[in-house]
């Protein structure tokens, strides 16, 4: 899934930073719960137009869902969003 974090660039940074069991991985696709931000991540080389343009907003963030307990991965974006 993924989804826009209020705050741009920063916020979707702090949100990724703040993840505690969901890990800070690019390689989306694993058992585990996995999440990226683009912008500062695969897509660190495009200045702010050049996002736009691919369909990479600044505050995108990505989450691959695992295997884990759903209440668990709930809770965890749920902290992360509040830090955010």
């Amino acid at each position: 899934m993924s989804f826009g974090i209020k705050g741009g660039a920063k916020s979707g940074a702090d949100f990724i930073d703040a993840l505690g069991m969901i890990l800070r991985l690019v390689n989306i696709g694993d058992a585990k719960s996995l999440a990226c931000h683009p912008a500062s991540t695969t897509h660190r080389q495009l200045n702010p137009q050049e996002l736009e343009a691919a369909g990479v907003p600044e505050d995108l963030v990505r989450i691959s869902v695992g295997i884990e307990d759903v209440d668990d991965i709930i809770a965890d974006i749920e902290q992360a969003l509040e830090k955010a």
